[in-house]
């Protein structure tokens, strides 16, 4: 592994981890980008050990293929503030990052693809949308609606699985959970700032106004290059159904798989789904169906070697 320094725009740096294989120089690659809020280059936050990019970059260089994850801004090793960064920031940044990748000599640049998880995956297809020099995207936990869509319809999935007495405290208050949220975006809708104040807590205003207007079938709808989207069948914060719905839209070739149980942290879990299961599920590893998969298929559509004759 080595470490390197992603340069952006103004010369703020990223830190990244540069993972490679035990195999003959150059290798083929793969930009990973991790899921919202202040996530580390493992794709770790402060209250929960996700490990999803951490994991992935282990299964690739099992695979033969190299990786670049990075610290996002203000996490980690990384300077600045994750709450001032809006989501099209993140896209550059991801856009930085491809670019530190394709430019090491370990790796094949001819031969370097795109996986995100949950919002990276959004940053994902996003940066291939925009023209990307990449054989492939992978889309784990990918959307296919509108932010503000989205967020109402994780307000009806997750209302069944509060606690008990949160559930009732809301039937007591009349709280409609759906509403609240929509109430919510009206008052983020209504700032001007990168950062303001809901319910006493600073959030990232400029983030959350472009997620809400942010449609990734505009993006979809431009992709060129083959594509994996695996979701859980019982994930409670993307719409599985929204599997149908990319498959459809994307108009180059699409792998499409739902994993039964799996949820949106890309583990297992039995029963109902919960986010209460979370925090029990993730002492577990990420499903090895799902990375052998996302191995097997980036190996697949990583292209043909430079230096392979025709």
């Amino acid at each position: 592994m080595r470490e390197l320094r992603i340069r952006l725009d103004g010369d703020v740096p990223l830190f990244g981890t540069l993972t490679l294989p035990d195999s003959p120089v150059p290798v083929p690659a793969v930009a990973l980008a991790s899921g919202s809020g202040p996530l580390d280059r493992d794709s770790n936050h402060r209250r929960a050990r996700f490990d999803v990019a951490r994991q992935l970059a282990s299964a690739l260089a099992e695979g033969g293929l190299a990786s670049l994850r990075y610290d996002k801004r203000g996490v980690g090793e990384s300077p600045g503030d994750w709450r001032r960064a809006g989501l099209y920031d993140n896209v550059d940044d991801l856009g930085a990052a491809l670019d530190t990748l394709v430019a090491r000599p370990e790796v094949d640049p001819a031969r370097v693809l795109l996986a995100g998880h949950s919002e990276g995956a959004i940053l994902a297809a996003a940066l291939a949308a925009r023209g990307a020099s990449v054989t492939g995207v992978v889309l784990l936990a990918m959307s296919a609606t509108p932010g503000a869509e989205l967020l109402r319809w994780q307000a009806r999935q997750l209302a069944p699985t509060l606690p008990a007495p949160v559930r009732g405290l809301l039937r007591l208050f009349r709280t409609d959970l759906e509403a609240k949220v929509a109430a919510n975006h009206a008052k983020i809708r209504a700032t001007t700032t990168d950062v303001a104040r809901l319910g006493g807590a600073r959030l990232n205003a400029r983030w959350t106004r472009e997620f809400l207007d942010h449609d990734p079938a505009e993006d979809l709808r431009r992709l060129t290059v083959p594509v994996l989207a695996v979701t859980g069948a019982k994930d409670l914060q993307v719409d599985p159904a929204d599997l149908e719905t990319l498959a459809a839209i994307v108009p180059g070739e699409v792998t499409a798989r739902t994993i039964p149980d799996l949820t949106h942290t890309l583990r297992r879990q039995a029963g109902t789904p919960s986010l209460r299961a979370y925090r029990r599920e993730l002492r577990n590893r990420v499903d090895p169906e799902l990375l052998d998969l996302v191995v097997t298929w980036c190996l697949e559509h990583a292209g043909r070697a430079a230096d392979t004759p025709v």
